[in-house]
């Protein structure tokens, strides 16, 4: 088949794997920005005992390849159906994109934790200093001061996380998970034409292209509001000074 007609012909099959592909990249990534967060503090401020299970779990999730990561959890809770019916969680582990959504939130959160880890750690202590100053309480400056800056100095790596994410979430087509690249294996069992691939691809490149604009307006968002509530605090502080 010529490359337009096996576009033409399975299109609808490239878009629901494109469908499932953001999905599984979105709510993994949404689970992992939920989780990251605390981890992270505990990163930054955790007693030993605390860091070295958090710190043996990054390196594990970090230091494995994803796949052996989707295998051991896809494969390996057959070992333990008996177990898992007993708990009525059998239903949710036979399913091969919940195991896949399970692994790489687990894999992205180990990563989202690094990187905020380093978000949190470049916040200059005057920042913290003049939140305090102000009256602000622990939560408070975490909420309005540590973390908002932390993200603004995470925010291109986190994006680079997710991208990588997305691209890695191909190999959930291994576990008979029809995203992107499992539809295109159907489109290439049926057609024998590499241009399939060649049409993965480039959905591929354009789902990248059409996040990082996104993100990158995030971005530019998220540092215009930063920059006021700075100012309002620096403002703030300033004020209670000259009051003083």
């Amino acid at each position: 088949m010529h490359p337009i007609e096996v576009l033409g012909t399975y299109w609808q099959q490239f878009l629901t794997g494109a469908g499932i592909t953001v999905a599984l990249t979105g709510l993994s990534a949404i689970l992992a920005a939920v989780i990251a967060p605390l981890l992270a503090l505990v990163r930054v401020a955790g007693n030993r005992w605390a860091q070295w299970p958090l710190r043996l779990y990054i390196s594990f999730m970090r230091g494995t390849p994803l796949l052996a990561q989707l295998f051991l959890v896809y494969y390996g809770a057959g070992q333990f159906r008996p177990t898992l019916e007993a708990w009525g969680l059998w239903s949710f582990f036979r399913d091969p994109f919940n195991c896949a959504l399970l692994v790489f939130a687990v894999n992205s959160t180990a990563y989202q934790t690094e990187i905020l880890r380093g978000g949190i750690q470049g916040v200059p202590p005057g920042e913290v200093e003049a939140a305090r100053a102000v009256g602000m309480t622990r939560v408070q400056t975490l909420r309005r001061v540590v973390f908002p800056h932390a993200y603004r100095i995470a925010w291109p790596a986190l994006g680079n996380e997710i991208i990588l994410l997305m691209k890695a979430s191909a190999i959930a087509s291994v576990v008979t998970v029809f995203d992107i690249m499992g539809r295109t294996r159907q489109v290439f069992a049926k057609t024998f034409d590499f241009s399939a691939y060649l049409w993965a691809a480039l959905l591929y490149l354009a789902l990248t292209a059409i996040f990082i604009a996104l993100w990158r307006l995030a971005e530019a968002r998220l540092s215009r509001h930063i920059d006021a509530r700075e100012r309002g605090v620096g403002t703030e502080a300033v004020t209670r000074g000259a009051g003083a």
